[in-house]
């Protein structure tokens, strides 16, 4: 998530680069004030985003004091604007990502007159984590895991809106539970189980569309290694782009190794590609059956 104000005030080019291979891309943008969101909105399309997102789920108390994320749940008309100015800023889909309730606003009649009050303004895209955001006493890390989860009442609103787009989100971690939440909702939002385990997206396209993997892990890490040195020859450290890569060999034999000699390594001044690759070289990429747990302790 950008906030507005960081790309009104900063460092708009650095904050909307990504890798031209990235499309589709979304960028999902923090605020409340419709004219600020429609003038990012249009910052996004012209970066080439594919789509831009409006959070209304962020629980966090910083975005709370700028009025934006979860907290503005308890104002649907305020969102409606939002989206409505955005829609009009740009051609490319704007989507909305919020929570099922907040704090004590936490029935199923809330989050449907939410989306019913959102809707009517342009928005048919709706990714809905299935926990109600509780806004004070839990961090953000907290409200992830502690409200507990109702990906039933995501299924109800896909029910009750069937025009609309409804993407489930939030403490899904296996194969079988997406096979199991995509035959009652339209699509399944993975964020840090992909994060932890991102060969879980290779395993979920051959489930659904019996597609076969043309390469295996080490040559997806061998095919990421001109990004990694671009980054490096742009200012960044190893450490910066190779933390993102310690879930690649999850479930594999060595995996532990590798994540312990990216972790003890990448920092060092001077680290380039050949850390990936030495630590790479501790994994033995065999095909693991036993479980479709995004985590492993291997």
């Amino acid at each position: 998530m950008i906030s507005t104000g960081a790309l009104l005030h900063g460092p708009r080019e650095r904050l909307l680069t990504y890798s031209s291979e990235q499309h589709p891309v979304a960028l999902q943008l923090g605020g409340a004030d419709p004219a600020s969101l429609a003038a990012c909105a249009r910052f996004g399309a012209d970066a080439g985003f594919d789509e831009v997102n409006l959070n209304v789920g962020c629980p966090s108390d910083r975005v709370q004091q700028a009025r934006i994320g979860a907290c503005l749940m308890l104002e649907p008309s305020l969102v409606a604007e939002c989206v409505a100015a955005m829609r009009s800023a740009v051609d490319v889909p704007v989507t909305v990502k919020c929570r099922t309730g907040v704090d004590g606003d936490d029935d199923y009649d809330f989050l449907a007159r939410f989306v019913d009050v959102v809707a009517t303004h342009g928005c048919d895209t709706f990714i809905v984590h299935a926990r109600k955001a509780i806004l004070t006493g839990l961090s953000p890390a907290q409200n992830r895991t502690i409200p507990p989860l109702d990906w039933t009442r995501v299924g109800r609103l896909k029910a009750d809106f069937p025009e609309l787009t409804i993407v489930v989100n939030g403490g899904i971690e296996s194969r079988d539970v997406v096979r199991e939440q995509l035959r009652t909702v339209d699509g399944v939002m993975l964020g840090r189980a992909a994060y932890h385990n991102p060969w879980i997206l290779t395993e979920l396209e051959a489930d659904m569309f019996g597609t076969t993997a043309l390469f295996g892990r080490t040559a997806a890490l061998e095919r990421l290694l001109p990004y990694v040195g671009s980054e490096i020859g742009r200012g960044a450290r190893l450490h910066d782009v190779a933390r993102h890569l310690h879930g690649l060999f999850n479930g594999l034999p060595g995996a532990r190794r590798y994540r312990r000699h990216l972790a003890e390594h990448s920092h060092r001044p001077g680290a380039g590609i050949d850390v990936l690759l030495e630590a790479a070289s501790f994994v033995s990429e065999v095909v693991v059956e036993e479980s479709e747990s995004v985590c492993s302790s291997a």
